[in-house]
């Protein structure tokens, strides 16, 4: 049991590196060299992984909830129809909006991680 414990605290840092994987492909298919800047954002990440660090991990877990915080009142907004949008970007709204509620999720879990490991 203390061997699933022990590898349930690195699912969020991996579901971010495979997200910033995922992006850095999609990018580097039609833009080519300018996408590797974001292989960036995966570093923290990685660093987690590999050297763990509680003031980073709170901090990452902070500002994910802080970015998902406002990308769901963004998608909330439209759902309301507050903003108007292209047809194009509705239909994309249904796979961000998947994508944004478990960028928050896997934030929220990092911060609790963090504080587990504080307490």
């Amino acid at each position: 049991m203390s061997l699933i414990n022990k590898y349930t605290k690195l699912i969020p840092y991996l579901y971010f590196i495979i997200i910033t994987a995922y992006w850095f492909t999609l990018i580097n298919r039609s833009d080519g060299i300018t996408a590797y800047p974001i292989l960036l954002f995966g570093i923290p990440f990685l660093w987690q992984l590999l050297k763990p660090n509680k003031k980073l991990n709170f901090i990452l877990g902070i500002t994910f909830v802080c970015i998902s915080s406002y990308l769901i009142l963004a998608f909330l907004s439209d759902l309301l129809n507050i903003i108007a949008l292209s047809s194009s970007v509705k239909q994309l709204m249904i796979y961000g909006g998947l994508f944004v509620f478990a960028n928050f999720i896997m934030a929220l879990w990092i911060i609790r991680n963090s504080l587990k490991d504080a307490l």
